[in-house]
């Protein structure tokens, strides 16, 4: 099927640039497209301020990566880099950009409230022909395309397949397949993805929140547990509050065992050793955001959406 975005004066991709915190999936990227990796390197001042210093001779489409988990200071870079990128020759900027923060913020839910999703998408709508990102936090928007504006392009995907793939390779030998639950309203499109392929029983819980760490869990009704093998499947994990409620009721319910696959594995402040406390047994994730549990590449899934822009 012809894209209809791409035409034949579309340049090709030659190059992809990455930070040096970022070298590994930079390279893994570059590998699934048959370009260079090169690197953006940067320099700190003693006030705080930043240069960076971007390859020279680009030409075509050239994709910048940036996974945006502590974002405020690396969406400054991407203001500087953007720019220089295309003075350098870049013909179209491509931001890969595994996990995008700021899109959970997308209603003003009290006077004054700044909408977050909808100004930093329109902040990097401006200096990207395309951004690419993996499971968006987005509630209330189909697509990116609604708040980025033209003509720059947004392209979201998603890791729940092969979370899914993974986590049915790990119990390949299991007497019975693993029971896949999300641990609120918001995952069931994640769980059933993953689930789907393989065939694996899902379900998933409901959530009141009170506060950043203070949420109410309640799993499904008439959902049999008892010595079955329970995986907690979402697009992230922050604080975990929500996923050691979750693994809590399980238990509970007789579950023989917890893990949690991810997304994004985000886990702020104590939150592993959390999960782990509440007997959360294997924790894996994509590595959109490099942490310990990365279990499941991205790359591949990036190449092949970056080749269709």
């Amino acid at each position: 099927m012809t894209d209809p975005f791409r035409t034949a004066a579309t340049p090709p991709i030659t190059a992809v640039l990455a930070f040096d915190d970022e070298r590994r999936m930079g390279h893994a990227l570059a590998d699934a497209l048959g370009v260079p990796c090169r690197p953006i390197a940067r320099h700190r001042f003693p006030d705080g301020e930043l240069k960076l210093t971007l390859p020279t001779g680009l030409s075509g489409s050239v994709v910048l990566l940036r996974s945006l988990h502590q974002p405020n200071e690396k969406l400054v870079e991407l203001l500087i880099a953007a720019p220089t990128a295309r003075a350098q020759g870049a013909e179209r900027l491509l931001l890969t950009s595994p996990y995008l923060a700021y899109m959970r913020q997308d209603l003003e839910f009290t006077p004054g409230e700044a909408v977050s999703q909808r100004h930093i998408a329109r902040l990097l709508g401006q200096h990207f022909d395309a951004i690419v990102t993996v499971d968006p936090h987005l509630h209330r928007i189909a697509s990116l395309d609604e708040v980025l504006p033209p003509p720059c392009r947004g392209v979201s995907l998603s890791a729940a397949r092969l979370l899914g793939d993974f986590i049915a390779a790990q119990h390949a030998h299991d007497s019975l397949p693993p029971l896949l639950i999300g641990p609120d309203e918001e995952s069931a499109q994640w769980v059933a993805e993953a689930a789907r392929p393989h065939g694996l029983q899902h379900a998933w819980c409901v959530k009141q929140r009170r506060g950043d760490r203070d949420v109410q869990v309640t799993l499904p009704a008439d959902l049999a547990l008892a010595a079955r093998a329970v995986v907690l499947i979402d697009d992230m994990a922050s604080t975990g509050r929500t996923l050691i409620e979750a693994a809590r009721l399980c238990y509970a319910a007789g579950a023989d065992t917890v893990d949690v696959a991810v997304t994004h594995a985000l886990f702020v402040g104590d939150a592993l050793d959390a999960l782990h406390a509440a007997g959360v047994r294997r924790v894996w994730s994509s590595d959109c955001v490099p942490h310990a549990s990365n279990a499941v590449g991205v790359a591949g899934l990036l190449a092949g959406a970056l080749r269709g822009v």
